[in-house]
């Protein structure tokens, strides 16, 4: 691995004693390039709706944000010169790896994060395929330092299942997957107002309902997960949830953004589980990204303590039909005689409990906590930018049930705005240790060893032919 003696990063690495995996670095895309891409593919087509250059959101009035539904966004890209040369230069990138104290990066895209979100279903699969071509043709020769990771649309099983099948093709490792896609309301327009057509709005902006793919979805995505497993490839979601309603401020961008990842990565999480996926497929592996593991050791908590008063044989127990409602008449009569004139239906509520009892848990196929635990602890990994504090409630087993912990790994965010300086991420990490959040071997496995467990879940060849082939390898068969 190169170092610079000047990178605080490189001088960490050195003493870690063991690789640093990045989880969740970014790619910053040259878009020029890839739409001369495109266009020499014969779609140019595709891409001219992209292009256009309309009014921006900052240059509406609050009553138009108001009207519109509109909400701002944020610059992507670093604003340092040579930080931004690196990240969207494969050369460079690969070079200067080195300089960040990270050994190996899984890469995923900025840009065309926003192509699995089109509307336009030829446009959104064509521009999806195309944009993995370019990539996997972009980044080949750096193989031993990076994998990118492969979009995967989800609008439909088949579109799913089709553009697994081709990236794996391409010799792609990992696929990326929107954490939900926007499904329009029946008989609505969409979008909703052709007045806002010139408008150039992020695709996250919420229309119509969200399908999550598991509980409530538009289709059955067993299949999906199914491919998935055959083929050797772990998903990771990596998808905005900015436009619910708690994070819609039509003048704030950090208002909108405190929380979005995370809001997002749930929702998938909790629609899968609730939704059996994880019962039906045990093997299936997916990474939530950029949302921290503070909410996966929310949504595991609430998971154990809702099936223990609401789930299976205790859910029968809270049903109200099972008063005695003789008895209670006689008590609140005893303690006011005046109430003897009305029923005991009346007295009872008035509801006469469930028609039926509804077992939330029952897709889920939970027969008792180790179920949970079992699945959630081991389908589920938690991408955590570097310096998130919070990372420790995934480390700390007095907190989580039965002691298991949650895997949280590493993501820097390299490559984007709010990451200022390409050594940072590792540094940052560091900085857990030396406030006593996580101790020596709690980073060795924040940083390397589960990100090395889930990237490797589905295919132990993944790191062959890296720069940690040997060190994955070793630590795989601990």
């Amino acid at each position: 691995m190169r170092t610079q003696s000047g990178s605080r990063s490189a001088r960490i690495r050195k003493q870690l004693g063991h690789p640093v995996l990045d989880g969740d670095g970014h790619i910053v895309e040259m878009l020029p390039v890839f739409i001369d891409f495109v266009r020499d593919k014969g779609h140019g087509a595709l891409i001219k709706g992209m292009l256009k250059r309309g009014r921006m959101i900052e240059d509406l009035s609050m009553a138009e944000r108001r009207e519109g539904g509109i909400l701002p966004h944020s610059w992507h890209v670093p604003s340092s010169t040579e930080y931004y040369a690196t990240v969207t230069s494969p050369r460079r990138y690969h070079d200067r790896l080195g300089e960040a104290g990270i050994d190996f990066a899984v890469l995923y895209p900025t840009m065309g994060i926003a192509l699995l979100q089109l509307l336009d279903d030829e446009q959104r699969v064509t521009l999806c395929r195309l944009y993995n071509e370019f990539m996997a043709e972009q980044y080949r020769a750096y193989g031993d330092r990076f994998t990118v990771a492969a979009l995967v649309p989800m609008n439909s099983p088949d579109e799913a299942i089709a553009a697994l099948e081709h990236a794996k093709g391409l010799g792609s490792k990992v696929a990326l997957i929107a954490s939900h896609v926007h499904r329009p309301l029946p008989g609505a327009p969409w979008p909703a107002n052709d007045r806002w057509a010139d408008v150039r709005v992020p695709e996250w902006e919420t229309r119509g309902w969200v399908d999550t793919f598991g509980i409530d979805s538009l289709y059955d995505y067993d299949a999906v997960w199914a491919k998935a497993i055959e083929l050797g490839l772990p998903l990771a979601a990596h998808t905005a949830g900015i436009g619910a309603s708690d994070r819609a401020s039509i003048s704030n961008f950090v208002f909108n953004q405190i929380g979005h990842f995370a809001a997002a990565g749930g929702a998938l999480v909790k629609s899968l589980f609730l939704g059996g996926v994880t019962a039906r497929f045990p093997r299936l592996r997916l990474a939530l990204l950029e949302g921290g593991a503070a909410i996966g050791v929310q949504i595991y908590l609430s998971l154990v303590d809702n099936w223990l008063k609401r789930g299976g044989a205790a859910i029968a127990r809270l049903n109200p039909r099972n008063m005695d409602k003789e008895l209670l008449v006689r008590l609140l009569v005893e303690s006011d005689p005046g109430l003897a004139r009305y029923s005991a239906e009346q007295l009872s509520g008035g509801t006469g409990g469930m028609t039926r009892v509804r077992d939330d848990f029952l897709a889920a196929e939970i027969a008792c906590v180790e179920d949970i635990r079992d699945r959630f602890c081991t389908n589920f990994y938690w991408g955590c930018e570097a310096g998130d504090r919070l990372v420790s409630v995934a480390f700390d087993p007095r907190i989580t049930p039965l002691g298991t912990l949650v895997p949280a790994f590493f993501a820097s965010d390299l490559g984007h705005w709010d990451v200022p300086r390409f050594d940072q991420p590792l540094e940052e990490a560091f900085e857990l240790v030396e406030r006593g959040i996580l101790d020596a071997d709690q980073l060795r496995d924040f940083v390397f060893i589960n990100p090395l467990r889930f990237y490797a879940s589905l295919n132990p060849e993944f790191f062959t032919q890296t720069a940690i082939e040997k060190e994955a390898a070793e630590a795989l068969m601990l």
